[in-house]
């Protein structure tokens, strides 16, 4: 736009030079498109670069090797401003991988990545703005499945799956870090089996949750059983305490001391020395006196 309204104050002025318009009109005419002429310079110098990209200085096919940061900067008005963004970026990617068992897995799978602004210039000159379409995404999809052919299905399907997602992130780094990508992270956001192979791979699952839980309740018991053992030893060592412990004398003071306490015995000296025992429903009834 700059370079029209340039070349249109410069035929302006030719044409008062051409047509040798009257002196008092062509000096006017004169200052006028000099006034246009430094105005256009000076705005056509002036370029704004949005925020989060910087400014790739291309001349004529001449690139410069110094990128243009955000917000406002002056350069030659000639010259063109390509955008290039440096923000956090998320590309989406749907695809089939092998598993280490030899079956297809569909994964969807996210990658947050951003380009180095220090070569933005590089990429733009040896790629152009397609660098996405031409050196990211494919190399996306070759990481991803040359890690996934390392690993079984079910992990997947497990806590592995963050570690699959940190080992795709690493060899996919080492694949466009020579391109100034920067690999952010990986998110594997979903994934799909064919339905024979995922009822497999739950049963399985399954039967280890099961044996984990058998091994849970055996422990459980053994503590159990090793519980009753301390207490049948300290019953043991109990009774075998008082069995020591125990006289003849202290013996018939316990049975002497229970008989006292019992309200239907009464002790009368015999000469076996044995208590005799009365019924409780004859207490009050007065008793016949023993024949001699």
């Amino acid at each position: 736009m700059w370079i029209v309204l340039l070349g249109l104050i410069g035929l302006a002025a030719g044409l008062v030079l051409v047509l040798g318009l009257e002196r008092r009109y062509a000096s006017s005419v004169l200052a006028f498109s000099l006034f246009g002429l430094l105005v256009g310079v000076l705005f056509g110098s002036i370029r704004v670069v949005p925020a989060g990209h910087v400014g790739v200085i291309d001349f004529f096919g001449h690139v410069s090797p110094n990128a243009l940061k955000s917000g406002i900067n002056l350069i030659n008005p000639l010259a063109k401003v390509i955008p290039i963004s440096i923000r956090t970026q998320e590309d989406k990617e749907v695809m089939s991988v092998p598993s280490k068992e030899g079956l297809t897995v569909e994964l969807e799978l996210s990658a947050l990545y951003r380009l180095a602004p220090e070569h933005a210039v590089d990429i733009y000159k040896s790629v152009g703005h397609q660098y996405v379409d031409i050196v990211f995404r494919p190399q996306f999809r070759a990481a991803s499945r040359g890690v996934t052919a390392s690993y079984e299905a079910k992990a997947l399907y497990t806590s592995e799956r963050e570690v699959l997602g940190k080992f795709i992130q690493e060899h996919l780094q080492a694949l466009v870090q020579d391109r100034g990508v920067v690999v952010e992270n990986i998110l594997l956001r979903k994934v799909s089996l064919p339905r024979t192979v995922s009822d497999a791979i739950e049963q399985k699952l399954k039967a280890e949750q099961d044996s984990e839980r058998m091994k849970f309740v055996n422990q459980r018991e053994e503590m159990e059983a090793e519980r009753k053992r301390i207490e049948a030893k300290g019953v043991r060592d109990s009774q075998a305490i008082i069995s020591e412990t125990l006289t003849p004398q202290y013996l018939n003071y316990l049975w002497i001391k229970n008989l006292a306490e019992n309200e239907n015995v009464i002790y009368v000296a015999t000469e076996a020395n044995m208590p005799i025992f009365r019924s409780a429903e004859t207490r009050g009834v007065p008793r016949r006196p023993q024949e001699e």
